[in-house]
């Protein structure tokens, strides 16, 4: 099924995000997670795709596998920024070939050390290709916070409407931990004519280290109210963790009780954590 027509039922949606190994040595363990988070019965999963297409047959192949041994809807991720014109349009086939038509188009980080490709420079210049290519369901990013590399949120906001021109069905939001600023987010979005469904990305913060990845990579905000949280149980593992998931959880039930329908957990390849989430959200998100 296109995520886009599953967007259009009336009924709060609830997916999961895994990633892919990056050697094959650990692709067994991967592919438990995945079984393990699929068993949760999610509306879709997402399968993430390394920088530079590293580990880009990896995400065919566990998409795959998600799809057809366990029965739940996919979203394949693709980027672009390191790639040649000929490398997406492979993988826009292998994708087909695959029977996925749930294609999550991104521009994707810069290596480290630089680019030595550049045949795009935006997601906006994917989404049309995916779109030329076949009839795929198109996913994008959006940043409610602004992009990291972007200095005003005006200009932020118009390169979105340009993904959503391009041929963008949806959205998903980077991580944000303060709902106010999704809130307005969705307010400023909607007045420049972006009308896509917005799912918000939610990550549940496990452990002290992972905030400060979070935060370096993404210079998302972070409350008062969780940083508290993360100051006085940070150094507790256990604690931590059932803290860090109770926040998101707390997060998810906000959204849904002012209307934001669509919700995607960054689960981190932690099945604990997934049903954990959609413990606390069982009789609120109804299957």
């Amino acid at each position: 099924m296109k995520i886009s027509e599953l967007l259009k039922q009336d009924k709060v949606t609830l997916s999961f995000e895994v990633f892919p190994p990056k050697k094959i040595d650990d692709y067994s363990k991967v592919e438990q997670a995945a079984k393990e988070i699929a068993s949760l019965h999610p509306d879709f999963m997402s399968i993430t795709y390394g920088a530079g297409g590293g580990t880009s047959q990896y995400t065919v192949d566990l998409a795959r596998d998600i799809r057809q041994k366990y029965g739940t809807e996919v979203l394949g991720h693709l980027t672009c920024v390191s790639s040649t014109r000929e490398h997406v349009a492979n993988m826009i086939e292998e994708f087909r070939s695959a029977g996925i038509e749930n294609i999550m188009a991104l521009r994707g980080d810069i290596p480290k050390e630089g680019r030595t490709v550049f045949d795009y420079h935006y997601a906006s210049e994917l989404i049309r290709e995916i779109r030329k290519s076949g009839d795929f369901c198109i996913g994008g990013a959006c940043y409610p916070e602004g992009h990291i590399e972007c200095e005003h949120k005006k200009e932020d906001i118009l390169h979105l409407k340009e993904k959503v021109e391009a041929g963008c069905d949806f959205l998903t939001t980077q991580m944000f931990f303060d709902n106010n600023i999704l809130y307005n987010f969705l307010y400023r979005i909607r007045e420049a004519g972006i009308n896509v469904p917005v799912l918000a990305g939610i990550m549940p913060i496990t452990n002290k280290k992972q905030l400060a990845r979070s935060v370096q990579m993404s210079g998302t905000n972070v409350p008062e109210r969780f940083r508290a949280i993360v100051d006085h149980f940070g150094e507790d593992p256990q604690a931590m963790k059932q803290a860090g998931i109770i926040y998101a959880s707390e997060q998810i039930i906000d959204l849904i009780a002012n209307g934001v329908k669509h919700i995607h957990v960054y689960s981190m390849n932690k099945p604990e954590v997934a049903k954990a989430i959609q413990d606390n959200l069982a009789h609120i998100v109804k299957k």
